[in-house]
């Protein structure tokens, strides 16, 4: 019996293993597979409401697929005049910060002397090399690179939309290979993963605007880039709020003289740890609770993996993944359809955990 037990855990070892093998190799399939399924739940009361209108459900998932890509369409052109601002202004912020570089250098020239005059002890002074110029992509490098991002975006779009398609039927298949995983506990972890979302980009978004006002009263260059930013690093929980202080602390000490250079961060800084601690938690509710720790690891896991999408889809991932584990460790659990009710065995799902670490 224990033999059994050992071989069935390496058994388990060794699939996880070959699967972030698979995740991480085939990036160019899986992240942008995982990144429409993700999405396809978030529309997912989108495509029920257009069905609720007796729209056949191949034109409700259509619509919503147009309609999804539009907003972020629509998103993207509205930041473009920021995002193209803040380019512009990258060689002046770099020029500053390499003029930082360049005084720390000069403090560290004594280190500098020692270590050259040891490598010319030993012989390896003469390296024999130059610095040159970054070679800059060309034309034909862009048209290389094209295919993929194109295909990218078809296996994204691609599976959006079949997903939406055929939902109700892998719903139903699932109902009837698993004994504790049915139609309505799928629905029922897809609607918190929607909710949370939902409900998350709204808090996002006036966190947003606030850092935007808050930026341009302090004086920051680009204000609006700063509050877009804002607004998208909050999605990724604890390493995208920490990498946006990072950023403002750089760029305010090149842009203001003193410690008024430190407002810009620390002003940040409070409004995130408010937001985090009193908005998020009172509109999120508690029903929603995890333990931080399994969002950092999930966060580092999949950012890990794949990079900006990684961070995107850990959160709601997580929750879904936790959704439905509470749905096979509690079959016996009632949950109206819709609910959101505390469950009764005390594990809730809890996300934007930010407010956890203080209790």
């Amino acid at each position: 019996m224990l033999q059994r037990h050992t071989v069935s855990t390496c058994v388990v070892i060794l699939t996880g293993i070959l699967v972030f093998i698979a995740l991480r190799e085939a990036v160019a399939i899986f992240a942008p597979m995982m990144l429409a399924l993700v999405f396809g739940i978030i529309l997912s009361p989108l495509s029920d409401f257009f069905c609720r209108l007796r729209l056949p459900t191949a034109l409700a998932a259509l619509l919503t697929c147009i309609l999804g890509l539009a907003v972020v369409g629509v998103v993207a052109i509205l930041l473009e005049p920021a995002v193209s601002k803040a380019i512009d202004q990258a060689p002046l912020i770099w020029t500053e910060i390499k003029g930082l570089v360049s005084e720390l250098q000069r403090m560290l020239r004594g280190l500098e002397e020692i270590t050259e005059e040891i490598a010319a002890t030993t012989g390896n002074g003469d390296t024999g090399s130059t610095e040159g110029d970054v070679p800059l992509p060309s034309a034909s490098n862009a048209l290389f690179l094209a295919p993929d991002y194109l295909g990218r975006m078809f296996i994204f779009i691609g599976t959006l939309y079949f997903f939406l398609l055929g939902r109700e039927d892998i719903y139903r298949w699932a109902g009837k290979s698993f004994n504790r995983l049915g139609d309505r506990e799928l629905r029922w972890a897809e609607k918190r993963v929607a909710k949370y979302f939902i409900t998350i980009t709204a808090i996002n978004a006036s966190f947003g605007t606030v850092i935007f006002v808050v930026m341009t009263i302090l004086g920051m260059p680009t204000p609006i880039f700063w509050g877009v930013l804002a607004f998208l690093v909050n999605f990724i929980l604890y390493l995208g709020p920490i990498c946006l202080a990072v950023t403002l602390l750089l760029v305010g000490s090149i842009t203001f003289v003193g410690p008024y250079g430190f407002l810009p961060a620390l002003t940040y800084l409070v409004l995130n740890a408010t937001e985090g601690q009193f908005v998020t938690p009172g509109l999120v509710g508690k029903s929603m609770r995890v333990n931080p720790l399994l969002v950092f690891l999930s966060l580092v896991v999949w950012i890990w993996l794949w990079g900006p999408v990684g961070g995107f889809i850990a959160i709601p991932v997580l929750i879904w993944s936790l959704a439905v584990a509470n749905c096979i460790l509690n079959p016996v659990e009632e949950r109206p359809a819709g609910d959101d009710q505390k469950s009764t065995s005390g594990g809730e799902l809890s996300i934007k955990s930010k407010e956890m670490a203080t209790s």
